[in-house]
């Protein structure tokens, strides 16, 4: 989302349009579109603001608040130029690989040589293929919450409980990590189901990634 973000506030950045309000106006970029005002066939806004809330009026208000926020940052020279071409080390890297005949997988969105890009293309397929068979077989937010419980020894209350006590928190954070990463589910979604904000909900992700990889804990057959 970070590389979406950026790429809105071009024009911004350019000066071709003074604030955030004419950005939203702007004909020849993402964030008008994704806003309502603008129309293009080649924006799947629909995707993006799925990213951000259910409701689309308020999905628009978060993820216009989420670009707003991303004015101050300026220029990010790790998201400047296109995988393929920056990994290789600029277009005169690129055109000795030409000459020499040597061919590598690229892709814009991704920076990395041929190898990586075909490495994280595999991931990304496993990944896709795990959360679809996940759905196909019912697995739901509530059967994560209940495998949580029974990795901790708690009851499936307990992982929805609001509260700082240590086995919450490390409830919560098992159920946002796995939540979001074995069905896809989004934040936005996690935080109005537990009561939280998103911030929150982000934190508790970042918790529970750690706590799997130091403590080893697998999902299991749900």
């Amino acid at each position: 989302m970070e590389l979406v973000r950026y790429i809105h506030l071009n024009p911004l950045r350019a000066k071709l349009v003074a604030d955030i309000r004419e950005l939203s106006k702007y004909p020849y970029g993402g964030h008008g579109v994704i806003m309502g005002k603008v129309s293009a066939e080649w924006q799947n806004a629909k995707y993006i603001l799925r990213l951000f809330g259910k409701k689309t009026s308020v999905a628009r208000r978060i993820y216009n608040e989420f670009v707003r926020k991303g004015i101050d940052i300026g220029k990010r020279e790790d998201l400047v130029g296109g995988g393929l071409v920056r990994s290789a080390g600029g277009w005169t890297a690129v055109k000795s690989l030409r000459k020499a005949g040597g061919l590598q997988k690229g892709d814009e969105r991704i920076l990395g040589d041929g190898e990586f890009v075909d490495k994280m293309f595999s991931q990304a397929k496993e990944t896709f293929e795990r959360k679809y068979s996940l759905k196909a077989k019912g697995v739901d937010v509530e059967r994560i919450a209940k495998r949580v419980a029974e990795i901790i020894g708690i009851s499936t209350d307990e992982v929805w409980a609001l509260g700082k006590h240590s086995k919450t928190v490390f409830a919560r954070s098992l159920l946002c990590y796995w939540a979001t990463s074995e069905l896809g589910i989004n934040q936005v979604d996690l935080s109005q189901r537990l009561g939280v904000s998103q911030a929150a909900v982000s934190l508790s992700v970042n918790r529970g990634r750690q706590i799997v990889t130091e403590h080893g804990y697998e999902i299991g057959n749900l």
